[in-house]
């Protein structure tokens, strides 16, 4: 068997996510039955300062040998660095992200990939121009659930999936938790639900109804959508989407005009005030419903780390509205995560860098860029406009 093929990673930030994300890189791989690709952390940075930085390795029990600084250009310019994890505020991704793909760097970004899509699309285009390596780190779209979930759609085991149904909410005491600087209610970080938790209600309507169709017959959707804002900064407390996507997987009813296609509807939801999960204990399952003319996949929250999927097919011929008739027909999966599950997103990232890839399959540019323009229409809807500094184009800018 051939040794497993490294991937040298450099840190951007130290907050909570960048944390998570260490912690399973330096896991094991075996744990999660991986042998051909192995994770090196190399260089960590904060951009407050070198000790910062140094506590964080320290405290995530980094092994010896990684570089501590305090500020990301050094970062980018560590020789011994094939990739730079960006885990900066939404607001800065552009900014860092451009960064490091100047200086020569593969990125995997945070989602949301930046605020707007347009510069989503210039960081593409740099990538392509460059010849490196890019990803939004959608880290659900890499959990074994969410591709056993995408594989029986796409085997017709739903039959024609006409409806989905996605909830990522938070219920917290928003004046209390957040109040006016948090980045979670920060417009100068971007903040809001939108960005921040509606990006997994997105998630699952796309890798649903978008991904499991052929890609020459992906459309984008028109989107319907509602916002209420956060009266003390305007950053979107609840945000409310209807998507309809032209195309979706399964065939189409009989007497369909062209006999080859149907609509879906997707709805997104997310809310900072009341939750998916309200006691904690996952009483309310599912977060996500996805429904199809042979059934409905329930996937058990939160949408972002899901462990269990089930099936429950639909009533029989036999059956009559009073559930007379077969037994129900119900089908779960429990997907074990043999740590946080940020480690699948960062396990792709060093197969395709092997492979000479620029971009995954699985969470390609293009479907990214769609999906930012999904939010930019949704904030348009509802008024909601970040500062013009996080939204430019303009590089470098400080922020």
């Amino acid at each position: 068997m051939p040794a497993p093929q490294p991937l040298r990673w450099g840190i951007l930030a130290t907050g909570m996510i960048a944390d998570l994300f260490v912690r399973d890189l330096i896991l094991d791989p075996s744990t999660r039955k991986v042998s051909d690709v192995k994770h090196e952390i190399k260089a960590v940075a904060s951009s407050s300062s070198a000790d910062r930085a140094k506590k964080f390795i320290q405290d995530c029990k980094v092994p010896e040998g990684a570089a501590a600084y305090g500020s990301y250009e050094e970062v980018v310019k560590d020789n011994n660095v094939d990739i730079v994890y960006v885990a900066t505020p939404h607001s800065h991704h552009y900014q860092n992200t451009m960064l490091c793909l100047e200086a020569g760097k593969h990125v995997l970004c945070e989602k949301a990939f930046t605020t707007n899509a347009a510069q989503t699309k210039r960081l593409i285009e740099t990538a392509k121009a460059k010849n490196l390596f890019l990803m939004e780190a959608v880290w659900t779209r890499f959990f074994p659930l969410s591709i056993q979930v995408r594989k029986f759609i796409e085997d017709g085991n739903l039959g024609a999936v006409h409806r989905v149904i996605a909830d990522n909410s938070f219920g917290d005491d928003v004046e209390t938790k957040y109040g006016t600087t948090h980045r979670m209610i920060n417009m100068d970080l971007a903040g809001g639900c939108l960005l921040d938790l509606g990006i997994y209600s997105l998630t699952w309507l796309f890798q649903t109804l978008y991904h499991t169709l052929p890609p020459p017959s992906r459309q984008p959707p028109k989107v319907v959508s509602a916002i209420t804002p956060y009266h003390a900064t305007g950053a979107d407390e609840m945000t409310s989407m209807i998507l309809t996507f032209p195309s979706a997987p399964g065939p189409a009813p009989a007497g369909t005009p062209d006999g080859s296609t149907h609509p879906a509807h997707g709805i997104a939801l997310t809310n900072l005030r009341v939750a998916t999960d309200p006691d904690g204990h996952n009483s309310a399952r599912p977060a996500i419903r996805i429904q199809g003319t042979k059934g409905e996949i329930q996937v058990d929250g939160p949408a972002f780390r899901p462990r269990v999927w089930r099936f429950i097919a639909a009533k029989s011929d036999g059956d009559n509205a009073k559930g007379q008739g077969e037994p129900p027909n119900v089908e779960e999966h429990v997907c074990d995560i043999p740590g946080h599950g940020m480690f699948w997103e960062a396990d792709e990232c060093a197969r395709c860098i092997r492979d000479g890839k620029v971009e995954s399959e699985v969470m390609g540019w293009e479907e990214s860029v769609v999906i930012m323009e999904v939010m930019d229409e949704v904030r348009r809807q509802g008024g909601v406009v970040y500062p013009a500094k996080i939204e430019s184009l303009e590089y470098p800018l400080a922020l």
